[in-house]
């Protein structure tokens, strides 16, 4: 019997795609390989962006880094991207790295750089949500059905 499938941040992994270059890799994450198929994905890069790239932070619906480029449109063309791949994939869940622009699920960085936390959600995120998909975050897997 086939795994499903599940979109993973790929920074949780192990792969070096966040914005300074560096992962974000959870053993916990990585062992969820013995029930689902990992299907790796960062809509950072997706959408355009490199490695290393300025962080970024939504304010006022708007995706600004930290050099104050405005970064929406290469956000929310790598949110597609990755709803794409969920598709194609049957994906009915994923695993996305907490707070992030992208990824961030029920909470994420205020914008304005300063580390103060608030309600909301990354661009991929509520992309996701939007076509029914279970998110949940490495620091809270057992939220996966």
């Amino acid at each position: 019997m086939a795994k499903e499938a599940i979109i993973v941040s790929a920074c949780l992994l192990g792969i070096r795609s966040r914005y300074n270059g560096e992962e974000a890799v959870s053993e916990e994450v990585s062992l969820l390989s013995r029930k689902y198929e990992l299907i790796p994905v960062c809509p950072e890069l997706l959408g355009g962006l490199s490695v290393p790239r300025p962080p970024a932070e939504i304010l006022g619906g708007r995706v600004i880094d930290k050099e104050g480029a405005d970064v929406t449109a290469n956000f929310i063309l790598g949110a597609e991207k990755t709803a794409e791949i969920a598709e194609r994939h049957g994906c009915s869940q994923a695993v996305l790295k907490a707070r992030s622009p992208s990824c961030g699920a029920g909470v994420i960085y205020d914008g304005t750089f300063s580390g103060k936390r608030i309600s909301g959600n990354g661009i991929t995120a509520d992309r996701l949500l939007s076509l029914g998909i279970n998110i949940v975050s490495e620091d809270n897997l057992n939220g996966l059905r």
